[in-house]
């Protein structure tokens, strides 16, 4: 797979924009993932008042599947063992940010994969949220090129694999989650009813 052409025209790109655009691009790809972290706490605060155990369980189950795919996508990257367009593509601009360090290999994007499980996951759970998050993880993904630390199939293929595997998790487990949520309800104890809500039966 060779996206090096498409990586050029970004980075050439990048490197023809202002300044406070290549500012921004620089800020959001290095910390744009915790916007997705406030969402996770946002979204299980706001579920532990549903009646429906699944509510929470899909809120908990959020930044749980988000992390299996960031090791799916470790996983892949370790075996692939793909250098970064950095230092691999000749007559490429320096990448705006520093170039990760040889054995920090580049397929797929961790950046993506991540946001885009983060996506399916949180979307899963509170649908209304697709509109702002589904732009989120693209953006992520495209400033990882536009920075210069990833091909485009990296980020493309990083998207892909976080999506898939959050929702193919988030379908399996949704299930027995619900059941433990309820469970934890039930039994009242101070600690599960924090972390789930009160649930119907309980005072608020």
């Amino acid at each position: 797979m060779d996206s090096s052409g498409l990586y050029l025209d970004v980075t050439d790109f990048a490197h023809s924009a202002p300044a406070w655009v290549q500012s921004a691009f620089e800020f959001w790809t290095e910390y744009g993932l915790f916007v997705f972290g406030a969402l996770f706490i946002a979204v299980w605060w706001r579920s532990r008042g549903a009646r429906d155990p699944r509510t929470v369980a899909l809120a908990v189950l959020a930044p749980f599947v988000t992390a299996l795919a960031y090791v799916a996508s470790e996983l892949v990257k370790s075996s692939v063992d793909e250098e970064r367009p950095c230092r691999a593509v000749a007559g490429a601009a320096a990448s705006l940010i520093k170039c990760p360090a040889t054995g920090d290999w580049s397929f797929p994007s961790n950046h993506a994969s991540i946001a885009g499980a983060a996506t399916v996951a949180l979307v899963l759970a509170v649908r209304g949220l697709a509109l702002l998050t589904v732009p989120l993880a693209l953006l992520m993904a495209f400033s990882r090129v536009f920075v210069g630390v990833h091909y485009p199939h990296d980020v493309g293929m990083g998207l892909l694999l976080g999506a898939s595997l959050a929702a193919l998790a988030v379908l399996a487990l949704t299930g027995p989650a619900a059941r433990i949520v309820a469970a934890v309800r039930a039994s009242g104890g101070r600690t599960g009813v924090l972390i789930t809500g009160p649930g119907p039966a309980q005072p608020s």
